[in-house]
């Protein structure tokens, strides 16, 4: 049916909610973004068709990412405005020490250039399965656009979550531009005591390999021990005399960016446990990011795959709402009408009902006669006898 302005309106698909085009229903299409998040949209495609009654192109499955993607870019949009507009901070849950790590991972654009997938996880500590470990409570942001931000949803998230006026804030990070210690200060700000960031322990052993190489050596066990000692001459002292020894110009350039980088965190180089007065009974070492970028590399950097700018944030965002079970619950949610669209549905529906009433047929005018014949004692009898 049309409407005044004459557009047409599909009555019973708007009072549903469906959308324009829309072939399947909102949980079909959650379960469509989370299979493909796991493997390629043309496999997606091909085994919802061997095992479902969902025929379907990965051109359609690309679509669907990005849609479901983009509902949970909105709803980090909606929490970080909604962090700038509120006048106070929602109460939250309250924790002792909270945790918090971030680090990027680069993926290949379709602009003939990288994309930076910016990756944050916070946790409250750590459980123990028999032997393994595992870090209680994650909850990871991610996303490809700019580091303010990221950071910006880094602080809502936390501000919506918790209630840090009295935890303690420890986090780790590598040091690299973007994930320094003034960003995780600033997007823990709620906190009254000063955030603990410490240098990752994965990524000075890297740096370390780099610059001495395997094996054994008497350098790079004083080394080593300057560091752990935290004993800034003996460490300057030991690489002095390393250096001096060396004749490669590739091998000498490896060993002065080694001494930068550690240099330059040197105040950064600490554990955690002995900067806290009263660490949890469970308490560990930091480095659980780099075991968690998986879940961005396994889907997102292999078979030379490349992303456009709306793909790579849809898959991020995916990946996200999946870790953080919100997923589901966001895209329904974006289903839902607005008020005054829901007013529009129902002015047009009533307008539809009006029109469609059915009503009695006309059958024009019946002809036919009075008798006269009645008793004269009847209601007949006594007007016939009046006129008469």
């Amino acid at each position: 049916m049309g409407d005044r302005e004459g557009h047409p309106h599909y009555v019973f698909d708007e009072w549903i909610g469906f959308r324009k085009y829309q072939r399947f229903s909102p949980l079909v299409e959650v379960k469509v973004a989370e299979l493909a998040s796991e493997c390629t949209y043309r496999e997606t495609a091909r085994v919802l068709q061997e095992w479902t009654a969902v025929h379907i192109s990965h051109q359609t499955v690309g679509s669907i990412v990005e849609r479901v993607g983009k509902a949970q870019a909105q709803a980090d949009k909606e929490m970080v405005e909604e962090l700038e507009e509120a006048a106070s901070l929602s109460k939250g849950k309250e924790v002792d020490i909270l945790f918090a790590e971030a680090d990027g991972v680069f993926v290949h654009g379709t602009e003939k250039k990288s994309m930076e997938v910016h990756h944050a996880i916070v946790y409250e500590g750590w459980d123990m399965n028999g032997k393994r470990v595992s870090i209680r409570q994650p909850k990871v942001i991610m996303t490809t656009v700019s580091s303010d931000a990221f950071w910006k949803e880094v602080q809502a998230f936390a501000a919506h979550h918790y209630s840090l006026e009295k935890a303690q804030i420890v986090t780790n990070s590598d040091g690299g531009k973007g994930y320094t210690a003034e960003k995780f200060q600033e997007a823990f700000s709620q906190s009254r005591y000063p955030v603990l960031n410490q240098l990752d322990p994965y990524h000075i052993s890297r740096a370390f390999i780099r610059a001495f190489g395997g094996g054994k050596s008497e350098y790079k066990d004083a080394v080593k021990k300057a560091i752990k000692e935290h004993n800034l001459e003996n460490f300057k002292l030991w690489m002095d005399t390393y250096e001096s020894t060396l004749e490669d110009p590739k091998k000498l350039e490896k060993v002065k960016d080694f001494r930068t980088y550690i240099q330059h965190n040197w105040d950064r180089i600490f554990d955690w446990r002995e900067k806290v007065g009263n660490p949890l009974n469970d308490a560990r070492g930091l480095g659980a990011m780099e075991s968690n970028q998986r879940h961005i590399s396994f889907r997102m950097k292999k078979r030379g795959m490349h992303w456009s700018p709306e793909g790579g944030e849809a898959m991020v965002k995916v990946k996200q709402g999946i870790l953080n079970q919100t997923l589901r619950a966001v895209y329904l949610k974006h289903q839902h009408r607005s008020k005054r669209k829901q007013r529009d549905v129902k002015k047009t529906t009533r307008l539809a009902s009006l029109l469609h009433q059915t009503t009695r047929p006309s059958i024009g005018v019946k002809q036919g006669r009075i008798s006269l014949y009645g008793a004269h004692s009847s209601a007949i009898g006594q007007l016939i006898k009046s006129l008469r």
